[in-house]
């Protein structure tokens, strides 16, 4: 019974959003709050679940608003392909935006997961994919120069690394993913046009060579809601 008074909460939060047309801004948090008898605290907690089903959107000094359903991405993690192949693949139409290619010095964090030096000079891509014209997805890759300069690509480059290394004849033969569920940082946040410290689905990837080099460092976070990854899984007999 202790659960019952959010349970209420969320139930008059989806017939809001049920009702509101895509687009519509909620009224804002002290007025909903105020409207539904509890704390912006609680209001705040009982709107991210319906945040990472893609129901609503929340801007960064803009407000909340209701978000039209759109098709999941659904996909499996055993093959690495790029955001736009799974999209293809499936029927989805997808584009980048906010690109930008830029040489920088690595940072020790860097460093260590190219197993370059402390200040090496690395080309760093990051971009914002957006499936019907809504940022789904933020994608940043870390290259050492040796393996990608600014300059080698062309410029009508479309923001797939992968594709454009696979595409030039680059061997490649494995990637180690690690996926969390992480708050969003301020420029993750701006740049997909959510909170910060909203809940993003975040891949961390090192991208290896068929000599087992690491040619990319790669970091995604992904808007909950517009995408389902899965694994299938051998069983291993007794």
């Amino acid at each position: 019974m202790a659960n019952f008074p959010f349970q209420r909460l969320q139930t008059d939060l989806a017939a809001l959003i049920a009702r509101s047309p895509a687009g519509q801004r909620l009224p804002s948090e002290p007025e909903l709050a105020r409207q539904l008898g509890v704390s912006r605290a609680t209001l705040r907690e009982a709107m991210r679940t319906f945040e990472t089903q893609g129901l609503i959107r929340r801007r960064q000094g803009s407000g909340t608003f209701v978000v039209g359903k759109m098709q999941v991405l659904d996909s499996g993690l055993e093959v690495l392909e790029s955001l736009e192949t799974m999209a293809k693949r499936l029927g989805l139409e997808v584009s980048v935006s906010d690109l930008n290619i830029e040489p920088i010095n690595a940072d020790e964090d860097i460093a260590k997961m190219l197993d370059i030096p402390v200040g090496e000079s690395i080309t760093r891509v990051r971009r914002v994919v957006r499936a019907d014209n809504r940022p789904v997805a933020y994608l940043v890759d870390n290259l050492p120069e040796m393996v990608l300069r600014s300059k080698d690509l062309p410029v009508d480059f479309h923001g797939s690394v992968l594709d454009f290394l696979l595409g030039r004849g680059d061997a490649l033969t494995s990637s180690r993913t690690n996926v969390s569920a992480i708050g969003a940082t301020a420029e993750v946040a701006k740049a997909i046009e959510i909170q910060r410290g909203d809940v993003l689905l975040h891949f961390y990837s090192q991208l290896f060579s068929a000599e087992g080099k690491v040619v990319d460092y790669s970091l995604t976070y992904f808007i909950p809601g517009y995408f389902h990854f899965h694994v299938v899984r051998r069983v291993n007999p007794r």
